[in-house]
């Protein structure tokens, strides 16, 4: 091992001796290079100043010739025409050619032979000034004649040849000049050139070398410092790897919970809107049995119509709830139209101060701009209003409660389902105890709630929810412990205010509650409906109310029955019914059947919205004795103000 060692150092100290050698050799021939370029960079400055100053002595030398001929031909013209404009000319340019002559005494003064050239310049346009002002003198004082034979006289004179004798050698002698010193730049240019190039091969010989001794040197340390980079690199690629898989499942984790919220409210929606339908039709058959007994029980004890009043406030009650289900499942009929945040604020302001009580003060801002959204503004209010008590009862029924409107321009999120558009929003801060994290994960749950038994059913958020993502918008809760709340509806900005609800589907006609209108004989009543509880309810109270039903359990035998009936004033009929739906076989009547009256009546507006009703008006279950007695007669009457089809009127 040391006799290795030996040999392995002795070569390193040469390399290296031999590498320091290299190296002050090489600095060396790059500091004469330096200087060798130096002087040649000075020579041809030399060269292109010598050059500049030459043109500049030529130019003004041609310069003055122009200016001088310019001001004896001006002073011509003055001594024609007397014009004294042209006498001023005169005078402006043989001063500018004194002026030109100054600056060239300044260019030469370094020169001999050129200043002297300029003391015999400055002499002659001094005789020729005097010459020619004499001139110009007898044209000022209105003798031409004189002026004229004297301007001519002077055309010959001797101080202009001299000028121009002067000025010629001027340029001759600084031409001349000026190619002695470029040939002697460029001589001086090419030897450092010369000496440059001997430098710069042996500067590169240099250079060569010590790369190769370089090369030799570090070629030692390469394998090692590769070895050390790749497992340092190897380490750090570790390291990315696996912050970035930390960062997905982090985020993976994150939308997957957003999308399990998303298909949890999409599954209890549907659950809770088919749950709704069942309420209705049970609700409709215990309001109307209600009813009933109540019509017969007149005269009994009080105590029996106490305990029906009670039965059928409860059932109303029940009705109220199936509705606000039914809103959380999306399947409430709408009334889209056109909001803007101004016209919304000032028609929530009173109710929201009436509701809140004198504890609340309620700020609104509007930052919207004028952008407006087309909603139910029925649901929009109620959703407000419930947001509003909802931050009362969490300042404990003092603070301070502001409703912003704003906008916003959103991005796709598939994880959510939300649209990328843009929102119009509507934010209700408060400044109350705020929510814990681990509620605020769960506030938009169907049925969660904080809230002491009795005193919240937790559809609230969940119902804003759902009218929300109806509307085809988002909805998002911010909350920090003891600063409050703030809750953002967005809903999706309307750019077309042209017409209004053009683009929506078909909502329900609702029935007017017109005043009842008192029968002269009872209706013969077709009545379609599949449920056999509802169809017995029906019956009855139709009877009840004094007109002649009769009772079909099948929509497909429907029209048959319809055709056997002597007269028929009204079909009521269902919507959903499993064979066909109501607007399917009433579209299917034969021409001398399609003008009979029709009332639909359903308990699941969220699939009528989808459905052609063809304009028929529609009764909402459960429904009371009084609402069943409006909406028929509001049905008979609204088809005996339509004008006949011109079928019916040819025959």
């Amino acid at each position: 091992m040391e006799g290795a060692g030996a040999p392995r150092g002795l070569a390193w100290a040469w390399r290296s001796i031999t590498l320091s050698v290299l190296t002050l050799a090489g600095v060396m021939v790059f500091a004469a290079l330096i200087v060798t370029l130096g002087e040649a960079n000075y020579q041809r400055d030399r060269a292109l100043a010598a050059q500049r100053h030459s043109y500049d002595v030529m130019i003004l030398a041609r310069t003055l010739q122009g200016t001088i001929a310019r001001s004896e031909a001006s002073l011509g013209r003055y001594v024609i025409s007397g014009d004294q404009q042209l006498g001023r000319l005169y005078y402006e340019d043989w001063r500018r050619a004194d002026e030109t002559i100054t600056r060239l005494e300044k260019l030469t003064r370094d020169d001999a032979v050129q200043s002297r050239h300029l003391r015999d310049l400055r002499v002659a346009f001094e005789a020729r000034g005097n010459e020619l002002a004499l001139t110009a003198l007898n044209t000022n004082y209105g003798r031409n004649s004189q002026a004229l034979s004297r301007y001519y006289q002077n055309r010959q004179g001797a101080s202009l040849a001299t000028i121009n004798a002067v000025l010629t050698a001027l340029i001759s002698d600084e031409r001349d000049q000026l190619e002695a010193r470029t040939t002697q730049a460029m001589t001086s240019v090419k030897r450092s050139t010369t000496i440059a190039k001997v430098l710069a091969v042996f500067g590169i010989i240099l250079v060569l070398g010590a790369i190769a001794m370089g090369w030799l040197t570090l070629r030692a340390l390469t394998d090692r410092a590769l070895a050390r980079a790749e497992a340092d690199t190897e380490r750090r690629r570790a390291d990315d790897l696996a912050a970035a898989v930390a960062k997905a499942t982090a985020e993976l984790r994150i939308q997957e919970a957003r999308l399990r919220q998303v298909q949890k409210m999409e599954a209890v929606g549907k659950l809770t809107g088919g749950i709704a339908h069942d309420f209705n039709n049970m609700l409709s058959v215990v309001l109307g049995g209600l009813e009933l007994a109540r019509r017969h029980a007149k005269g009994h004890a009080p105590e029996l119509l106490r305990h029906l009043d009670s039965a059928h406030d409860g059932a109303r009650r029940a009705a109220a709830l199936t509705g606000r289900l039914l809103s959380f499942a999306r399947e409430t009929a709408i009334n889209p139209e056109l909001i803007g945040a101004e016209a919304l604020f000032g028609d929530l302001a009173d109710l929201l101060q009436r509701t809140l009580g004198d504890g609340i003060t309620v700020a609104f801002r509007d930052s919207s701009h004028g952008w407006r959204t087309r909603v139910d503004r029925g649901q929009l209010e109620n959703a407000l209003v419930n947001l509003a008590v909802n931050a009362r009862d969490a300042m404990d029924g003092r603070g301070h409660l502001t409703l912003v409107a704003g906008r916003a321009t959103l991005v796709d999120d598939r994880a959510t389902g939300r649209a990328a558009g843009d929102f119009l929003t509507l934010a209700v801060s408060d400044d109350g105890c705020g929510i814990a994290p681990d509620v605020l994960e769960r506030v938009f749950e169907p049925f969660f709630t904080t809230k002491p038994v009795g005193k919240g059913t937790g559809l609230g958020l969940s119902q804003i929810f759902s009218f929300a993502r109806q509307a085809g918008g988002d909805v998002t809760i911010t909350s920090t412990p003891g600063d409050g709340t703030t809750v953002t509806l967005f809903l999706p900005r309307e750019t077309n205010t042209a017409t209004q609800g053009a683009s929506q589907a078909p909502a329900i006609t609702p029935v007017a509650l017109t005043p009842q209108v008192a029968h002269t004989h009872g209706r013969s009543i077709l009545v379609v409906e599949d449920d056999p509880r509802v169809l017995t309810a029906t019956m009855a109270a139709l009877t009840e109310l004094g007109h002649f039903p009769v009772a079909c359990d099948d929509p497909v035998r429907a029209a048959a029955m319809l055709a056997a009936m002597p007269a028929a004033d009204l079909i009521l009929s269902d919507v959903l019914m499993p064979t066909l739906n109501g607007p399917e076989w009433i579209a299917a009547l034969p021409p001398h059947l399609a003008t009979v009256p029709v009332l639909f009546v359903t308990g699941f507006a969220g699939e009528v919205g989808a459905i052609d009703l063809r304009g028929h008006p529609v009764l909402r279950k459960p429904f009371t004795l009084a609402a069943l007695d409006r909406a028929l007669t509001a049905a008979i009457a609204r088809v005996a103000e339509q004008p006949a089809p011109a079928s019916s009127a040819a025959a």
